[in-house]
């Protein structure tokens, strides 16, 4: 089932599709967030962008791109033979140079016949040693945060704001590592 992340001025929030008709109508000035997960032949996909609801303030959409790009710098290291840990640590001291924190809360995954299966693909700097081999095929999903990276869950269980109710954004892929580096499956 695909989620909706729905990232305002106020917080971010997430809920499910059926969940829509109790929500506030989008915004001018908010960002929003919408991750996507394909079934096709045997196969998961997942995918999320951030995008931007009118005129967005410019702290805003520089939130945003610096999310797609730490994503995109990600993903271009990716390669047989190098370390999954380098994801996180790309996508986190392009972050703090930026002046963002990473959500330690989600993380990437492993995809293919199942939709969440290992490895873990964690967003900061970590000592995951594994080593990326052609044919793994997993998700790259960094969540930045425009203050504190810690989430809090409300009573329903699905809607996560972040714990001091600043802005986030998030871009996703699914990639496949091939023998010259990685294959984005989800463009």
């Amino acid at each position: 089932m695909s989620k909706l992340l729905s990232q305002t001025k106020r917080y971010t929030k997430c809920t499910l599709p059926t969940d829509l008709n109790n929500r506030r109508p989008l915004e001018n000035g908010d960002i929003i967030n919408l991750d996507i997960t394909v079934y096709l032949d045997g196969f998961h996909g997942d995918t999320s962008a951030t995008f931007l609801v009118g005129d967005v303030d410019p702290q805003g959409r520089d939130l945003v791109a610096a999310t797609k790009e730490s994503m995109d710098r990600a993903i271009a290291i990716c390669g047989p033979g190098v370390k999954l840990n380098e994801i996180g640590r790309v996508i986190s001291q392009y972050a703090q140079k930026m002046g963002y924190t990473t959500c330690r809360e989600f993380c990437g995954h492993g995809i293919g016949r199942q939709f969440h299966e290992p490895p873990l693909v964690y967003h900061f700097e970590n000592n995951d040693e594994m080593i990326m081999e052609e044919g793994m095929s997993f998700t790259i999903e960094p969540m930045l945060c425009q203050g504190k990276p810690g989430i809090v869950r409300w009573p329903d269980n699905w809607t996560v704001v972040t714990e001091d109710g600043g802005r986030s954004a998030q871009f996703e892929h699914t990639i496949l590592i091939t023998k010259d580096g990685a294959e984005i499956l989800t463009k």
